[in-house]
């Protein structure tokens, strides 16, 4: 796995309401960007590993899925998240 629970723990208090929060979408965002992050620089060392790929290719689906979610229904949290993880560039 790509994070640890301390890493894990600083995106939460980060994108979370409290401590707890896991389950907000802006919290989701932010653990699905950093797993797709590890992934991409996993493919730098190791382009042959196609079923990694798939799994990539699967994050990268649920992240958006959860944007446009945010997109719809809390558009300040979504600007938020969108400038503080640089996405959509």
């Amino acid at each position: 796995m790509a994070l640890d629970k301390q890493q894990k723990l600083e995106i939460i208090k980060k994108f979370g309401a409290n401590e707890n929060d896991t389950g907000s979408p802006a919290v989701q965002i932010a653990l699905l960007t950093a797993r797709i992050k590890y992934l991409t620089e996993h493919f730098k060392e190791h382009p042959k590993d196609f079923h990694s790929r798939r799994g990539l290719l699967k994050l990268v689906g649920q992240r958006r899925k959860l944007l446009r979610y945010l997109k719809e229904h809390n558009f300040e949290d979504y600007k938020r998240v969108v400038t503080e993880l640089g996405l959509k560039g």
